[in-house]
């Protein structure tokens, strides 16, 4: 689905991301596991077309889409739910999630079907659809960035760090619906800090330090690695 082959992205002479190299198969949740600033949102934001590369290549099913603008991206399957969420907080919940859908809106049909699914993921959404985004909690929130990204119909879905700022049972909900959104057919890349919650959903991880991708691993063999709990675990 997803191959990133050697990417290097700068800014003035700072390497953010230094050879990442990761891949992303249909059917699958990957977990990006990191601490701030490792470089885990510029290689997002890189693979969804907002950041130009210094080198390397993105490959999305085996076409080079490295230096694809950004709509085209999405227009191809990719879809991002960002880190802060980066809603319309004035604006309706509804219109929040058709916006999601800009390019696909000539498919009125396909559109209302599509936030049909969104309101079955996270009822909260349809009580909620003509409130200002912004009068929503910080949960609720997340559920409509999520459900903006997926009006795109993405095939490859970005989430960054999903869990920041949600309490305890809010984190298990969000979790448990990514697990619906793929046991639908949707692939995920997951960007966490949340490593215990992360990895009880994902099928494979990385973890990246200082813009490089140190270690590698299915789910139980990072569950498993002492660095990893010590790091991102607490254990």
């Amino acid at each position: 689905m997803l191959e990133v082959r050697d990417l290097r992205v700068r800014f003035g002479t700072f390497y953010a991301l230094d050879g990442v190299s990761l891949s992303v198969k249909e059917g699958e949740i990957v977990v990006l596991l990191g601490a701030n600033g490792a470089g885990k949102s510029t290689l997002f934001r890189t693979i969804s077309g907002l950041h130009a590369p210094a080198g390397g290549a993105i490959l999305l099913e085996g076409q080079d889409v490295t230096r694809w603008p950004a709509h085209r991206l999405v227009a191809a399957g990719i879809a991002q739910a960002p880190e802060g969420k980066h809603l319309f907080p004035e604006v309706s919940v509804g219109k929040n999630l058709r916006l999601g859908a800009y390019v696909r809106r000539r498919d009125v049909e396909g559109v209302r079907s599509t936030m049909d699914e969104v309101f079955q993921l996270f009822p909260v959404l349809r009580e909620k659809e003509r409130d200002a985004a912004g009068t929503l909690s910080g949960g609720q929130q997340q559920m409509l960035a999520i459900g903006r990204a997926l009006m795109a119909k993405p095939r490859l879905l970005l989430l960054d760090e999903p869990s920041l700022g949600l309490a305890p049972l809010v984190v298990e909900e969000v979790f448990a619906s990514i697990q619906k959104i793929n046991e639908g057919g949707t692939s995920v890349l997951l960007a966490e800090q949340n490593a215990h919650a992360a990895l009880k959903v994902a099928h494979r991880g990385y973890v990246i330090e200082e813009g490089t991708v140190s270690l590698s691993g299915g789910r139980g063999e990072l569950m498993g690695n002492e660095e990893v709990r010590r790091a991102y675990i607490g254990i």
